[in-house]
């Protein structure tokens, strides 16, 4: 049975030894982000603070902080199960006979559960506040010393679009300007933004609501980088394999995830700015202060006893890894859909996701490697990507070390390296001009003569299988 809720994922990982209790009474000014930088590093467990100082309810930080932790909170033996799960719907069979019809059942039962199931009580709505609403209470953190103050860091953000009312889940930092009002940092690439753009252009206000701690397949589908206008929810409910359970906001008309702990309800008018950061980035630097819309809180609704879930980012390695290479493994099986060469694809946390992709193919013409790095510059999201590494089916990709190794005897840079330039990550500092830049595309392939290799590649240096195996059956022996 899926989780009900956060809180029956924290007994989960309780009973995994997945999680420790913090009881020692701790800040929400820069101590508990410490503290978590600190476990996050050491490859440590999900933390539950008890005691924050002038908070009247208990943090929940790491839960998704390790490739176990990821798999368990999406209800999977492993994340690799879950893509295989995936590529299976990807490739759909037209049943043949009675027997065939009986076991495409499960299959159906599982699309259905596609659309998320509206209720009329629920849990985050146990209290409703809407006269005197206020953030106070919530142990909302400050990271780091040069942030422009407290942030909210992980937020489930609803917003619908003002013409064609689909809905949008986002996952974006927001900055707690006082007990009432909070800058929404929606990246002009993101759902959200282009929701707020639709609104402004006719002088309406958008509707949100900010949606604290709910399950966590709608977390993480929050996170996923999935197709514009296309409902997180339904990802979530393919996940849990049961309809994600919604409910009907109290002052904004909107439907939310009804497992949420807290939810914040409220309104950006058009036109409206206020310059938002500084904030200590996943890019381990600081981003500046920029002009972001403005929240106005209408209502705090919540359980009786919620527990407050956040996230700390800052320099890698973070708790945001494994939930990058979840969704690498997760969408793989889609972007084989349009580029069946590619094999395996990694995003290494230390090149800061988009600004470092490894990629392994099968090649089979010249020019095979660009043709692979400009179609994934191409695809949604992978827009962002600043480096593109191409190499041979036969590299690891999940080791950057042997793709080091390729590119640094595969490369002869006059004729494998090219350049382009696009859109960019609005948190990349480094390029000249914001949220537009440069990219590189690195061909580590074995070179054909088409592609102005005069001689023949030389072959790597590997023993036979038979040899390999004489050499693990003395190994083992030996204890060596």
């Amino acid at each position: 049975m899926a989780y009900r809720d956060l809180q029956s994922f924290l007994d989960r990982l309780g009973r995994e030894g997945e999680l420790r209790e913090i009881r020692d009474e701790v800040s929400p000014d820069l101590e508990i982000a410490a503290i978590t930088d600190r476990v996050i590093k050491q490859n440590g467990p999900a933390l539950l603070f008890t005691n924050v100082r002038g908070a009247s309810m208990p943090l929940a930080i790491n839960l998704f902080g390790s490739d176990r932790r990821m798999a368990l909170a999406l209800e999977t033996p492993s994340i690799d199960a879950l893509a295989q799960d995936i590529a299976s719907y990807l490739e759909p069979e037209i049943p043949e006979g009675m027997m065939g019809k009986l076991q495409a059942l499960p299959r159906l039962a599982r699309l259905t559960a596609l659309k998320a199931k509206l209720i009329s009580k629920a849990p985050c709505q146990e209290i409703v506040e809407t006269k005197n609403p206020t953030l106070a209470g919530i142990p909302i953190l400050k990271c780091w010393p040069g942030d422009g103050g407290p942030y909210i860091t992980f937020p489930i953000v609803v917003t619908k679009h003002p013409e064609r009312g689909t809905r949008n889940l986002g996952l974006y930092r927001l900055q707690i300007f006082d007990d009432r009002t909070i800058g929404m940092h929606w990246q002009r690439h993101k759902g959200a933004a282009e929701h707020y753009r639709v609104a402004e252009s006719m002088g309406k206000r958008l509707e949100v609501a900010i949606c604290l701690g709910p399950e966590p397949s709608v977390i993480y589908a929050a996170s996923a980088p999935l197709p514009p206008e296309l409902d997180e929810l339904m990802l979530a409910g393919f996940v849990r394999k049961e309809s994600a359970e919604v409910c009907r906001a109290a002052t904004v008309d909107l439907e939310i995830p009804a497992s949420s702990q807290i939810v914040l309800e409220g309104y950006c008018e058009p036109h409206e700015r206020r310059m938002e950061g500084p904030f200590g980035d996943h890019t381990g630097y600081y981003s500046l202060p920029d002009p972001y819309p403005v929240f106005h809180l209408t209502a705090v609704t919540r359980r009786r006893d919620p527990i407050y879930h956040t996230i700390i980012v800052g320099p890698p390695p973070q708790e945001d890894g494994p939930i990058g290479r979840a969704t690498v493994r997760l969408f793989l099986p889609m972007i084989r859909k349009v580029l069946p060469e590619v094999v395996d694809m990694n995003l290494p946390v230390e090149g800061i996701f988009h600004n470092l992709v490894l990629v392994s193919i099968r090649k089979r013409y010249p020019g095979h490697a660009r043709k692979v790095a400009h179609a994934l510059w191409g695809l949604g999201q992978m827009m962002f990507s600043k480096v593109i590494v191409v190499v041979d089916d036969d590299c690891d990709v999940q080791s950057p070390g042997e793709v080091m190794w390729r590119a640094g005897t595969h490369v002869d840079p006059k004729r494998d390296v090219f350049m382009t330039e696009g859109p960019m990550d609005v948190l990349d500092f480094a390029v000249a001009t914001p949220a537009y830049g440069g990219k590189m595309g690195i061909d580590a392939t074995r070179k054909t003569k088409e592609e102005g290799f005069p001689g023949e590649w030389p072959g790597v240096l590997k023993h036979p299988e038979e040899i390999l195996r004489r050499a693990r059956e003395i190994c083992g022996k030996a204890g060596v």
